[in-house]
């Protein structure tokens, strides 16, 4: 399994989120989150704004799917054809399990479930 943390403009979260619902991968977190990248953030005039906000899209995909989940993402939260600075952030980290709170329900990267007794 793959954890991809996707850090998007605002604006463009919910063209993520339905293309990531279009796409069949609809468990997303997401959170709203301010920082800066590279371009240390945005001078306007004599005031530098350098917590930008940004919104944290967060999904676990199997291992298979995660450059499909990539590109989606990357098509849609991009700005017009070549993208812009300040369009965001994709990190990707591997997960080695998961659990379902509700019927516990135990998933390693194996693709090996098992119930888990409370």
């Amino acid at each position: 399994m793959i954890m991809i943390r996707s850090i998007v403009r605002p604006e463009k979260s919910d063209n993520v989120l339905a293309a990531l619902m279009d796409a069949g991968f609809p468990a997303v977190t997401k959170m709203s989150v301010v920082g800066r990248g590279k371009q240390r953030g945005i001078k306007i005039g004599e005031v530098t704004y350098d917590e930008i906000p940004k919104e944290l899209l967060i999904t676990v995909v199997n291992d298979e799917d995660k450059d499909f989940v990539i590109d989606t993402v990357m098509q849609a939260a991009r700005t017009g054809n070549k993208g812009a600075f300040g369009d965001g952030k994709i990190f990707i980290t591997p997960v080695q399990e998961s659990y379902t709170i509700s019927s516990g329900i135990k998933e390693t990267s194996s693709g090996k479930t098992e119930e888990v007794k409370i």
